[in-house]
């Protein structure tokens, strides 16, 4: 079994590829399994995501969180430097106030899940990007009503549903975290606890597979049936990721962060919350019926951005 998970480990960025074609495969050719491949993300982001915590030694996140240092850079990254982006990049589709609303719904918020696996695979400091997460939620909770409010008008921010933020806060972060140091704690103490503990750690990369494949899978039927105004939207989201991992290096350079924590800071100014926000923009009106397609293609966009980003990033950001 070991032999098995350290050959994926070393495949994993081929693993990833392979995943998302067999997803995009199965979303084409059998477009009817969307509702279920859908229904599956959420799980499979959970258990993942448990999986990823497991890796975390709790003293070590703990110790994170007086990491000022860090948590000051990437807060001024996500929330002042990405606004200043995402102003300049989404006037290419202003002339479309639908495409628009979704290009700022998630460019606006950054990731706060599977950031964390994509980081520690690349060298990041994954234990610091794991202790602002909670940080990073609540806050673009409170400043994206700010954010919409002057980019698109009060108007439209009263029908936007702060309720699936909340959810997803309690699913992704507060759900597998607790479960994860019960499961820490379990493995201190007891022969089962370590089972499933390593069993946890081992799953992680056929979790990440199955996770990309559901995503894709769910979504590409629907992405391929309004491609031609989709379209639009692909050079702002390849643009965003481009400019912010040049932002992020610098940030942290400028911070004087060491390699991992610099490797984090640009994870968490490419990565977006897509599958966060995806339910409240399914929830806005009738006549924003393609905005949820627009967050999709951004996730489509991204996770091949982030397999790239994997191999490429600790080249780009070595230690000294």
């Amino acid at each position: 079994m070991r032999a098995g998970v350290e050959w994926m480990e070393r495949h994993q960025v081929a693993l990833y590829l392979l995943a998302l074609a067999v997803g995009a495969a199965i979303g084409l050719l059998a477009p009817g399994s969307a509702g279920a491949t859908q229904s599956a993300v959420m799980p499979l982001l959970g258990v993942l995501l448990w999986a990823t915590f497991l890796g975390v030694p709790f003293a070590r996140m703990l110790r994170a969180l007086h990491d000022g240092r860090f948590l000051a850079t990437i807060l001024v990254v996500n929330f002042v430097l990405v606004p200043i982006v995402v102003l300049v990049l989404s006037r290419m589709v202003a002339h479309d106030r639908v495409l628009l609303v979704g290009v700022l719904f998630v460019l606006l918020t950054p990731c706060v899940d599977y950031v964390i696996v994509f980081t520690g695979i690349a060298g990041g400091s994954a234990a610091r990007l794991l202790a602002a997460t909670p940080l990073l939620m609540l806050t673009q909770m409170l400043l994206l009503p700010v954010h919409l409010r002057l980019l698109v008008g009060a108007e439209f921010v009263e029908a936007v549903d702060p309720a699936p933020f909340v959810e997803a806060f309690l699913l992704l972060i507060a759900l597998p975290l607790g479960a994860a140091w019960l499961t820490q704690l379990a493995a201190a103490r007891t022969r089962a606890g370590a089972v499933v503990r390593d069993a946890g750690l081992a799953a992680m990369v056929p979790l990440m597979i199955l996770a990309l494949a559901a995503v894709v899978a769910s979504q590409i039927a629907s992405v391929g049936q309004r491609i031609g105004a989709l379209l639009l939207v692909v050079p702002v989201f390849a643009l965003f990721a481009v400019v912010m991992v040049g932002v992020g290096t610098i940030a942290g350079r400028v911070a004087g962060l060491d390699a991992p924590a610099r490797r984090a800071v640009v994870f968490s100014g490419v990565t977006r919350n897509s599958l966060v926000v995806l339910p409240l923009v399914l929830a806005l009106p009738a006549a924003f019926a393609l905005a949820p397609l627009v967050v999709v293609t951004q996730t489509l966009v991204e996770l091949l951005v982030m397999v790239v980003l994997v191999r490429l990033l600790p080249r780009l950001i070595r230690e000294r």
